[in-house]
């Protein structure tokens, strides 16, 4: 009885299968005798109506590739996608995986159009006869579909093009049919091998090649390619990695499938499907995480995102933003960028040997080509990434580049000021006399617009007002020149400058070198800007030195020198920055005086073994300390803070020439090692400057003189002698001292030995 029960249940399922395969003949017969419908039905009739009125031309972007990103000298650092693929010709994939491809999806490609009836009606029967689906498109058809698939950009598109419709699979068929017109049978094939998913995250047959086996496409073997032929058909069910019997089981029927049709031998088959699945897998890695300058490839990548959307990208919608990052994964651009890898290895040597990578404190730097601005490497000591003693964020670089709100400028900028000094006609010999503490008044309030103590203003006037301030150390107070008060970095001097300058014209000076917040906003005008309060990056304060090593030609800092779609179209890049900020003869005066930081000041013992200058920088209340420093031909800035946040968690004990002019003479040195040492050009104009008096102990009246007066200075001998132990006639000491930096014209006193030892009994006693 319940045999009975079972042959009545089975024979109603037979029927309602060959009920439904005539309807669906029925259709098919229908469109292949377009217009003349018969007697198909109503729903074949309005179907092939359709049909016929459908728009025949596939309109879908071009199959996604990975983006790859290059430094200077044309290596890879970085790739970019969510799919990944890696197109190639047909003749660059391995006939044998070619002939899988074929006899398991199509066997007949080669003999028929779009439609393939004598399959598809193979295909019906085959389901009739058995509980197991059996697919009836073609590989034309498939080949739609998945560039439908490909091209769908929101999960609403997706179910419509993957819709398990008739009229979807009408739609698939009208554009098989024009494919099929426009297109050879290899240039399809070719489509569509690299448009398959063949799971695992690997799209198209190079990338499934790379993915399981480590080998491209053209070096697959039959075992291997009979594997990845069979995948295709349901990318999750057989994924090798995930479900490897199941895989197996279809390797072994594509093995048998291409016996069957003899583009094998059995034995061939019986040898392979022995085999277990070997696979040697290589994890599609992208993004920022996986390069050798995750910092530098992060700056590129916001770069990329204003190319890609006309420097919009931070004004769209975030849905508009997912739109352009779906762009840079999926558009298979070449990105040329300036990166020099050299240099990055010298950064991030010096940065992780002198910060350690898993702490809360962190050295940033970046380096930058002085006359044209292009950044040559970016660092951070810690490691780039999620997970513990790990960041995300791009601390060396401005907020529109992936980067924090920054770090105080400290004393590196009082460069600005002492630019606008020169360039005013301030006499570098030009003394002040400062104090260890002073309170400034009478600074001139300045227009601006921006965040302004937490809001936002417009068109306000700030400043202004008295300003109390200190000196860093005790011994920082008298009288300083231009010269001494830089290479010292005396507060109460640059204060008193500043207000002789003017602040608004100081403010103006750092914005001609590209100076900004790190967070997009104009700097703040105010008096103790010249101290560094305005919080800035490191890229783009070395791009602002590297302007005056370039003689006060000022170039944005720029990573991306060219890019390039798929179809070797290059695309427009924004139009860089460049002008003379300074005018030459300007900047090689501030120059000079930077390299006596180096020798004479606050940075004395961090030279580099070559012509170099720069200037120290400790942040308020040791929030930070900053160095930034150059040669002719290369600039840097480095910091060292607490990425927690300076204010709450300070670094006390440290200054601009110590951990930060450390890292800086490490990756200088590597960095410029074996390459040209040119010097600076001397300033050719008199800027009223100053000199230094020259050591004459020990000679003689006339030799001294000689020299002093080579060195622009008077002379005058002191009346009387001096008792000493040095022969009689030879100068003792000079007033001013030996090393003193006076102006040009200064009378020098001379005080020469009576040739008598001090303390003496007189002769004759």
């Amino acid at each position: 009885m319940r045999v009975a029960k079972n042959d009545r249940a089975q024979a109603a399922s037979t029927l309602f299968r060959l009920l439904g395969a005539g309807v669906v003949a029925g259709l098919i017969v229908a469109l292949i005798a377009l217009p003349a419908v018969g007697s198909a039905g109503l729903t074949a009739r309005d179907a092939a109506n359709n049909f016929e009125d459908m728009d025949s031309r596939l309109k879908t972007t071009p199959p996604s590739e990975k983006t790859v990103m290059y430094d200077g000298n044309g290596k890879p650092v970085a790739t970019f996608f969510d799919k990944y693929r890696e197109s190639v010709r047909l003749d660059q994939v391995a006939p044998i995986m070619r002939q899988a491809m074929i006899d398991i999806e199509d066997s007949r490609f080669y003999e028929h159009g779009a439609l393939d009836l004598k399959g598809t009606i193979r295909a019906m029967a085959s389901n009739v006869e058995s509980e197991q689906t059996q697919g009836g498109s073609t590989l034309t058809q498939q080949y739609v579909k998945n560039l439908l698939v490909d091209s769908a950009k929101s999960e609403e598109e997706y179910r419509e093009v993957t819709a398990p419709t008739v009229g979807r699979k009408l739609r698939e068929l009208r554009y098989a049919l024009d494919i099929e017109q426009r297109l050879t049978k290899d240039q399809i094939l070719e489509g569509y091998m690299n448009v398959a998913y063949f799971s695992a995250g690997a799209y198209g047959v190079q990338a499934a090649a790379k993915r399981y086996f480590s080998i491209p496409a053209s070096k697959l073997e039959l075992g291997q390619a009979a594997l990845l032929a069979g995948i295709t058909q349901n990318p999750t069910a057989y994924d090798p990695i995930r479900n490897p019997n199941d895989a197996r089981k279809r390797r072994d029927v594509v093995l048998y499938r291409m016996a069957q049709l003899g583009h094998i031998t059995k034995a061939q088959a019986d040898a392979e499907a022995a085999k277990p699945i070997q696979l040697n897998r290589t994890d599609p890695v992208g993004g920022c995480e996986t390069s050798k300058a995750p910092y530098f490839c992060e700056y590129v990548k916001y770069d990329m995102l204003n190319i890609l959307s006309d420097g919009k990208y931070w004004q769209l919608k975030p849905k508009q933003q997912q739109n352009v990052v779906n762009k840079l994964n999926r558009g298979g651009y070449t990105i040329r960028t300036t990166l020099d890898m050299d240099d990055q290895h010298a950064v991030d040597r010096a940065l992780r040997g002198t910060v350690a990578p898993g702490g809360n404190r962190v050295g940033a730097e970046a380096m930058v080509e002085p006359g044209t601005g292009k950044i040559r490497a970016i660092g951070l000591s810690k490691r780039y990434g999620p997970g513990k003693g790990r960041t995300t964020i791009n601390l060396p670089a401005d907020s529109a580049h992936g980067g924090g709100s920054g770090v105080s400028a400290g004393s590196t900028f009082k460069v600005f000021t002492l630019a606008a000094a020169i360039d005013q006609g301030i006499p570098v010999s030009t003394t002040i006399n400062s104090p260890q503490t002073t309170t400034v008044t009478g600074f001139q309030p300045c227009r601006y617009t921006g965040m302004f103590d937490g809001k936002k203003v417009k068109n306000a006037m700030v400043g202004g007002g008295p300003w109390t301030l200190s000196n860093a150390g005790d011994s920082e107070k008298g009288n300083f020149d231009l010269k001494t008060g830089t290479w010292h970095s005396v507060n109460t001097f640059y204060a008193v400058l500043e207000k002789r300058v003017g602040v608004c014209n100081a403010v103006k000076m750092a914005e001609k070198f590209g100076m900004k917040q790190a967070t997009g906003d104009p700097l703040m005008p105010i008096a103790s800007q010249v101290l560094g309060v305005n919080d800035i990056d490191m890229v783009h304060l070395a791009a602002a030195y590297a302007g005056f090593a370039a003689r006060g030609k000022y170039c944005a800092p720029v990573s991306v020198t060219e890019v390039v779609d798929p179809e070797g179209k290059k695309l427009k890049l924004p139009k860089q920055d460049c002008h003379q900020a300074l005018d030459q003869d300007v900047a090689d005066k501030v120059n000079s005086i930077l390299q006596g930081v180096l020798t004479k000041g606050t940075a004395a013992g961090r030279g580099i073994g070559r012509p170099a200058a720069g200037k120290t920088g400790t942040c308020e209340e040791f929030t930070c300390a900053v160095f930034a420093g150059f040669t002719p031909n290369l600039a840097a800035a480095t910091a060292y803070w607490d990425f927690r946040g300076p204010w709450q968690y300070k670094v006390y004990g440290v200054y601009g020439a110590d951990i930060p002019g450390g890292m800086w003479q490490q990756s200088m040195r590597n960095a410029l090692a074996g390459k040209p040492a040119p010097g600076f050009q001397t300033p050719t104009r008199d800027f009223g400057d100053t000199t230094n008096v020259p050591q004459v102990k020990g000679l003689t009246v006339a030799a001294a003189t000689a020299k002093l007066k080579g060195a622009d200075l008077k002379v005058q001998v002191a009346s009387g002698s001096v008792d000493s132990d040095q022969p009689k006639g030879t100068v003792v000491s000079t007033s001013p001292d030996a090393g003193s930096s006076v102006p040009p014209g200064t009378t020098v006193i001379l005080y020469v030995s009576a040739g008598k030892k001090r303390g003496a009994p007189p002769s004759g006693d």
